[in-house]
């Protein structure tokens, strides 16, 4: 292999080691980094940020990404589940088969296209990313219930116990008025006590 090519895939596979970072629908910044082995994944220290971290083996560290390693295209590489399905369409032809053979063997190319666009979609590395994605969220959401019941009890306490200052500074008031005009403060009548019988 020529130096030039194998140090072009070697740039190319420390492009896929960074870290990427997008925006998800909540508005929080989404970061996305791979780590090896026993490597830690660092938290963020950004409460608006989430941080996902996928796990390669050690070995995969100093390699060539697996994409760019051999022919996706090739036998090898492909499931069984693929080749079978390939099987199944031997002898199709005609109007909706996306063949050279028979009339209108050229239409349901764009339905093919798009089925396997469709699964390639639900086997990508994005959906395995956006379901750790939401996994956080809902971790973080389930702690507001909680945060937000002990920030409500913590302002009825404060707001009782202001209650029970003011309620003492206006009888310390209207007794220093009482005091100073010369008067006895007023004083509540006692509420009276049934006499047993």
């Amino acid at each position: 292999m020529k130096t030039g090519t194998l140090a072009a895939l070697l740039l190319i596979g420390t492009a896929f080691a960074a870290p990427a970072s997008a925006q998800d629908a909540g508005g929080d910044k989404v970061v996305q980094r791979i780590v090896y082995g026993s490597d830690a994944c660092e938290p963020s220290t950004n409460p608006n940020e989430i941080v996902v971290c996928m796990r390669m083996d050690e070995q995969e560290r100093y390699r060539i990404p697996e994409k760019l390693r051999s022919d996706p295209n090739s036998i090898a590489n492909t499931s069984w589940t693929e080749r079978v399905r390939s099987m199944e369409t031997v002898g199709n032809f005609g109007t909706d088969s996306c063949s050279p053979v028979g009339a209108g063997g050229f239409t349901g190319c764009s339905q093919q296209l798009g089925l396997a666009a469709r699964l390639e979609k639900k086997t990508s590395e994005e959906v395995v990313a956006g379901r750790l994605i939401e996994e956080e969220r809902q971790r973080r959401l389930s702690n507001i219930d909680a945060d937000a019941a002990a920030v409500e009890a913590r302002e009825d306490e404060i707001a009782a116990e202001l209650d029970s200052r003011k309620a003492e500074r206006e009888a310390a008031a209207a007794a220093m008025r009482a005091q100073a005009d010369g008067l006895e403060p007023e004083r509540k009548p006692e509420p009276e006590t049934p006499s047993p019988e």
